[in-house]
């Protein structure tokens, strides 16, 4: 991903249902944020730090919030983590007008977009281990690995034959087109479909529907208009816009913002039990104390002075989050 700039391939931009740019919600409908965490562990501080930037950004222009499981993995999924989750958010004061909604009872609407992809010809079955797509492609920004087509070209002999030894995923068939969109914290923004992704998966091996058809689908059903992630899912947002236009959906705005990292650079995750929920509030003991350190530590607010939800979503500099991708939690 890098900054817009003129390109030899026809570049298409996000529009919102206005048509307005994605990023001018303002002079549209009303901003619709949302919190979409999956129920595999406990939250830390790098996605309890992105649920209140989600809520600080919907709210400072006057917005609501949904809530959203994103429980797609039934393997990993507990209905216990979502609970648990539910009332940290609650603790914290993150409120939500919306919700929660889950996603596993909208298969159906899933596999009638899917279908509508394979009807259009725009979807084929990819064959290729984790390890090939390692061995075609190094990772782009974001860890992102390049799809380099190897399946698209087979022969209806040839998918029969592999498909005797191998269940495929399937892939969207991408054109050599730049998308580009205006992101509210990190500015002109631009991808090459073809050459910066590849034909991405939209539907796994195991019959289930890839996180990147579910999410538009989710967000035009629920109403979305402002989604607000870490800037490590930058890299997707072209490939969702796509998604959006091939499905007649609406572009929401996007904004992305540095991940918390450790004092080493290793981004904080719920695997390696980082600065879990538990210890963050027995350290903390207040929301405000931990706001004001998260707000201290992100370079929105000048120190770390405890710091009620709403005063941080009006004083807050969110400029300041801009042209980074991280921020150090000591």
């Amino acid at each position: 991903m890098e900054p817009a700039r003129t390109p030899a391939a026809r570049v298409v931009r996000a529009k919102s249902a206005s048509g307005n740019p994605a990023v001018d919600h303002a002079a549209g409908a009303p901003v619709v944020g949302r919190f979409a965490p999956s129920p595999t562990g406990r939250l830390h501080a790098g996605n309890l730090f992105a649920a209140v930037m989600a809520w600080c950004l919907s709210h400072r222009a006057g917005g609501r919030m949904v809530l959203r499981i994103e429980d797609l993995d039934p393997d990993r999924s507990r209905a216990a983590y979502a609970d648990a989750i539910m009332r940290d958010y609650e603790w914290m004061g993150l409120t939500w007008d919306y919700g929660p909604y889950w996603q596993h009872g909208r298969e159906e609407a899933y596999r009638a977009a899917y279908e509508r992809l394979e009807r259009a010809g725009l979807v084929y079955p990819c064959f290729c281990s984790r390890a090939d797509l390692h061995a075609a492609s190094a990772p782009h920004f974001g860890e992102k690995l390049v799809y380099p087509g190897t399946c698209r070209s087979l022969t209806d002999d040839e998918r029969r034959e592999r498909a005797q030894r191998k269940d495929p995923s399937w892939r969207l068939i991408v054109p050599d087109e730049d998308v580009g969109f205006d992101d509210m914290l990190q500015g002109p923004q631009r991808q090459n479909l073809a050459r910066e992704c590849g034909d991405f998966v939209v539907r796994r091996a195991d019959g289930a529907f890839a996180y990147q058809l579910a999410v538009v689908l989710d967000d035009a059903e629920q109403g979305v208009t402002q989604v607000a992630r870490g800037i490590d899912l930058l890299p997707s947002t072209p490939q969702q816009i796509h998604l959006q236009s091939l499905l007649g959906l609406p572009h929401p705005a996007y904004a992305h913002f540095p991940l918390m990292v450790n004092e080493t650079g290793r981004r904080l995750s719920k695997r390696d039990h980082d600065t879990s929920i538990d210890e963050l509030r027995e350290r903390f003991r207040t929301p405000e104390a931990l706001l004001g350190r998260m707000a201290g530590a992100s370079g929105i607010m000048p120190d770390d002075e405890p710091i009620a939800l709403e005063d941080l979503a009006r004083e807050a500099d969110f400029a300041k989050l801009g042209g980074r991708i991280s921020t150090v939690w000591g």
